[in-house]
């Protein structure tokens, strides 16, 4: 074998093992309107802004990340890579998303030394993206993503779990 090929091999091996983001907490659950042809719309437009929600105290988000702008560019990406383009004149589709936060949630986790569930603080979070169609006004693809809320994350490790949540939901968007 080349050691040239096999120098690239570990290299990337190297990389991949750096760049791993935790997603193991995120769940994703897409639906598709039955009676609806997706890869019909060609293009779309934005509802007004999305906000974050219930995150008063602004734990999650790291100091200087806005996380509205990054899943806009995410969705705006996505939908791009599938044929469709932003328009403001006679969109096929109106895009909505919201993001929310409650740094107060509460759950049950087993403690490793009594095996017992025991009530802790476990902040969660979730997306949800809306596709519409503006003609009908009708909800035709719905994307939800749940996930625990990593407090104290880097700026790269928010933006690479957005990534994956944006990316792994959008992939259920026909082309």
């Amino acid at each position: 074998m080349n050691k040239n090929y096999l120098f690239l091999i570990m290299i990337m091996f190297v990389m991949a093992s750096c760049t791993s983001t935790p997603t193991k907490d995120i769940n994703i659950d897409v639906q598709t309107d039955t009676k609806t042809n997706l890869s019909g719309y060609k293009s779309y437009t934005w509802l007004g802004s999305a906000a974050i929600i219930n995150d008063s105290s602004g734990q999650w988000e790291p100091p200087g990340f806005d996380a509205d702008a990054e899943i806009k560019y995410l969705l705006d990406r996505e939908l791009r890579a599938r044929g469709k383009t932003e328009s403001t004149t006679a969109p096929d589709l109106i895009v909505a998303f919201a993001a929310g936060i409650d740094m107060d949630a509460l759950d049950f986790k087993m403690d490793p030394e009594t095996k017992i569930d025991k009530l802790e603080n476990v902040p969660q979070g979730g997306l949800v993206v809306i596709l519409v169609d503006s003609s009908t006004g009708f909800i035709v693809w719905l994307g939800i993503a749940t996930a625990e809320i990593q407090e104290n994350f880097d700026v790269a490790t928010v933006k690479a779990r957005l990534d994956y949540v944006v990316t792994q939901m959008m992939i259920q968007l026909p082309k």
